[in-house]
Order: C-alpha cells, then sequence, then structure tokens
C-alpha cells in the first residue's frame, strides 16, 4: 500500500507553532537567533508576514518536528 504525503502551504502564527511543538515563546526566539546559545540552524525560519508580524510554513514545522524524531 502507498502513502501519500500532504503537503500544505498554511502559515503558522507563533501562538500555533507553540502548541505545535510544545516549547515555550522564548524558547521560539531563541532557536531562531544566532546570537543565541540555543540557536537551532535546523529551526525554520520564519516569514515576515507585516512590518509587525511572522509566521511560519506549517510544512516547515511538521519537517522539523519529524526530524528530531530521529
Amino acid at each position: 500500500m502507498q502513502t501519500t504525503e500532504i503537503k500544505t502551504n498554511q502559515i503558522l502564527r507563533l501562538k500555533q507553532v507553540l502548541e505545535l511543538c510544545g516549547i515555550g515563546r522564548s524558547t521560539i526566539y531563541e532557536k531562531i537567533n544566532p546570537k543565541s546559545n540555543r540557536y537551532d540552524a535546523s529551526f525554520p525560519r520564519p516569514i515576515k508576514l507585516s512590518l509587525s508580524a511572522i509566521g511560519w510554513f506549517e510544512q516547515d514545522i511538521i519537517d522539523w518536528l519529524n526530524s528530531r524524531k530521529s
């Protein structure tokens, strides 16, 4: 039986990313900050939605979570 993986281009806001990842807000920002000790180059970069809003592609977050399993 063949499985099909569905790719979505839905954009998640910070609250949704927090719920999906199960980590805190400050941890997310530390993971994307190259100057932080907790910087994680493999964590998906956010995209700028407006002057003060950012989001992440849902599939990027899911792929990152799946990569953490192994």
